[in-house]
């Protein structure tokens, strides 16, 4: 007997609405992303398809709060408008599957079961199958499970299969599997990564790791990706590089880029210049709350970065004018919006660029600062470090890679066997 009082089925759920996080309608559900599991491990959904604002866009299970009669409720408000794009690897269920044939049986229906554990999410679990005859008053049914239907999900290639299943994991997962995979496997799923997917992936890793990864990328793919990452990681990355390939890729890069990167590379290793980050919210002390919370609202604004708003004189782009102070996210949300940033900065501690990464990191845990602002001899705001920057020195140097040998998506393959 099949349990199928918890099965959610595939052509019900695009018939649902897409629901914000307040349960209002934004959109309809027209189908289900899936991607075959490793080795026996069942297909699993990374997310659905559907329609918004004229568009067909993707809308990954991770966003997903709930799926019940009412429609598909997301975690958040927000939606990400890009038009969808199937990739290789993934299988559409209402577009590739339904009315497949299956010996002399057709697919009517796909049946999904959320399952719990460490990486939540819904799995294939059964196939409905609809079997017509010119003998049969009315088609006979039988749902049996998606094993004896296991051709319909085969990948076109194990590789793209293991590139799908990476969609809409959290980038230090992703990290987590690729290293794990043999290195050509590695650099064919890093080739077909979006640029922007790729750098957050390469942020968590080491650099070592890194550039393993991206060898063979032409310099063409390696700007795009060097544009997407946090100055702060790119400048550990490319100081781990040859001095030839380095001066290669600054030279190909964009001129204010390449400036920032060289002044970057000039604070020696283990200073507080070496680790900090350019990219700041910095506004003049006459620019207003509401100001400052449009530039918080950015959805390109790293967290850790837009936890704040550093407040200088003129030119607000690092070296800047004179530095006055910090405005913090919470204090932002208590002032009226035409307050000026002047009347609410905070004075906190800052430091030179020359002070070693140790210094910074009882600085920073001394006062419990989210940031610390980093200035020169003349008051000159040079940039800032987050607390997520000094927690990666902090570590013992091989944290990570000991942290994903206990991994649970660790240790196996595109193929499902051992790296």
């Amino acid at each position: 007997m099949i349990p199928t009082n918890d099965l959610v089925y595939a052509y019900r759920i695009t018939r649902l609405p897409l629901l914000d996080a307040g349960g209002v309608a934004i959109g309809k559900i027209d189908d289900v992303v899936i991607v075959a599991g490793r080795g026996s491990e069942a297909p699993r959904v990374l997310g659905f398809v559907s329609s918004s604002q004229r568009r067909r866009i993707f809308i990954s299970a991770a966003r997903v709060a709930a799926v019940d009669n009412s429609g598909v409720r997301l975690k958040s408000f927000d939606i990400d408008l890009k038009p969808f794009l199937v990739r290789e690897g993934e299988r559409l269920i209402a577009s590739d599957l339904l009315d497949k044939k299956v010996g002399d049986e057709t697919v009517v229906d796909v049946a999904l079961q959320h399952q719990g554990g460490h990486h939540p999410g819904w799995n294939v679990t059964h196939v409905r199958l609809a079997k017509r005859g010119a003998l049969l008053t009315r088609p006979s049914f039988r749902l049996v499970p998606w094993t004896e239907c296991a051709t319909l999900f085969a990948p076109s290639t194990p590789v793209a299969a293991e590139a799908a299943r990476l969609r809409g994991m959290h980038p230090s997962d992703v990290a987590a599997v690729i290293v794990a995979l043999p290195i050509e496997q590695r650099r064919t799923i890093a080739a077909a990564m979006e640029d922007e997917r790729l750098a957050d992936v390469l942020e968590e890793l080491p650099e070592e790791e890194q550039l393993r990864l991206i060898e063979g990328l032409d310099l063409e793919r390696l700007n795009n990706v060097f544009d997407e990452m946090e100055y702060d990681d790119l400048a550990d990355l490319l100081g781990k590089m040859g001095n030839e390939q380095r001066a290669r890729v600054l030279e190909s890069m964009d001129e204010d880029d390449a400036d920032t990167m060289r002044q970057l590379l000039s604070w020696p290793d283990g200073t507080a210049g070496a680790l900090m980050t350019p990219e700041l919210i910095v506004l003049s002390p006459e620019a207003t709350v509401a100001e400052a919370l449009a530039h918080v609202r950015d959805p390109e604004r790293h967290p850790s970065v837009a936890g704040q708003v550093f407040v200088t004189h003129g030119p607000h782009e690092p070296p800047t004018g004179g530095y006055l102070g910090v405005v913090h996210f919470q204090r932002l949300l208590r002032e009226p919006p035409q307050t000026k940033l002047k009347d609410c900065v905070q004075h906190e501690p800052t430091i030179p660029p020359t002070m070693s990464e140790r210094e910074v990191i009882i600085r920073i845990a001394t006062y419990n600062l989210l940031s610390v602002a980093v200035v020169d001899a003349a008051n000159h705001l040079l940039g800032a470090i987050t607390v997520d920057d000094v927690l990666d020195r902090a570590l013992p140097a091989n944290w990570r890679m000991n942290e994903r040998s206990h991994h649970p998506s660790a240790g196996t393959n595109a193929n499902g066997g051992q790296p």
